[in-house]
């Protein structure tokens, strides 16, 4: 079912892992999606023709969120290009960790602003475009919820943050018929953390359910979200964690 047919949606970090399924999910769906990346060219280009290949439209943006102009920039170009933006997903993230005494000013600096300046103001840049029944989705991570490991206090302080933010933006675009939600992943299958790493067992047993998440499981929320059956879901904390924080 399209479901997204004839909105126009913009996925921050879409060339890999979890934002690239989200471009493929919303894609499927029916948007016109727009993702940025922010080195591979190589995997941006691959992501385009495999959505392009299933009938879907989706087109590739070099963007580094750590530069507070990039968000912006981004959010205009796709409303230059389209006339509108009707779904914004904040997936680009910054992953930093270890022991407290040794992270760095700089580290902390990347981190915020990759984690939340950047989501702050793509939606602000966003909102001002958007009309009635407009979808902002920003993916977390269950961290915020259940640190577990030591040396994830910079990376849980700064996805911690994402939920005032939802709350805060759900509650004052909710007049306009907006809607804004957070997604919280656990374990998920990615480069980054693969479901046959050398933590996984101990990570999987952490988990209610045993394993880690596909990035499609992910993926499938946000576009929940983003549809017309979740109009009445706003400032909402949703975890797909296969039960991490259960």
């Amino acid at each position: 079912m399209h479901t997204l047919d004839g909105k126009v949606a913009l996925v921050t970090g879409g060339g890999r892992g979890i934002g690239a399924a989200v471009v493929r999910r919303l894609a499927r769906d029916g948007a016109e999606v727009a993702f940025t990346f922010q080195d591979d060219e190589r995997r941006a280009d691959a992501v385009v023709d495999e959505v392009t290949t299933a009938g879907g439209r989706a087109t590739a943006v070099r963007a580094d969120s750590a530069d507070p102009g990039a968000p912006v920039d981004a959010v205009e170009r796709v409303v230059a290009a389209h006339g509108r933006i009707d779904i914004l997903v904040n997936n680009a993230g910054a992953f930093l960790l270890g022991p407290l005494a040794e992270l760095s000013l700089a580290e902390f600096e990347q981190t915020v602003a990759v984690n939340v300046r950047a989501p702050f103001l793509a939606s602000q840049a966003a909102a001002r475009h958007m009309s009635a029944g407009g979808r902002i989705v920003t993916i977390g991570s269950n961290m915020a919820e259940r640190t577990v490991f030591p040396g994830f206090a910079l990376y849980a302080m700064s996805k911690t943050a994402l939920i005032g933010l939802t709350k805060a933006l759900g509650r004052e675009l909710g007049p306009r018929a907006i809607t804004v939600n957070l997604v919280n992943p656990g374990p998920t299958d990615t480069d980054l953390n693969p479901a046959d790493g050398p933590n996984a067992a101990v990570i999987n047993g952490f988990t209610a359910l045993g394993h880690y998440a596909a990035p499609d499981d992910i993926a499938a929320t946000v576009a929940f979200l983003a549809g017309p059956d979740a109009r009445y879901i706003t400032g909402a904390t949703v975890n797909v964690d296969g039960g991490f924080t259960a």
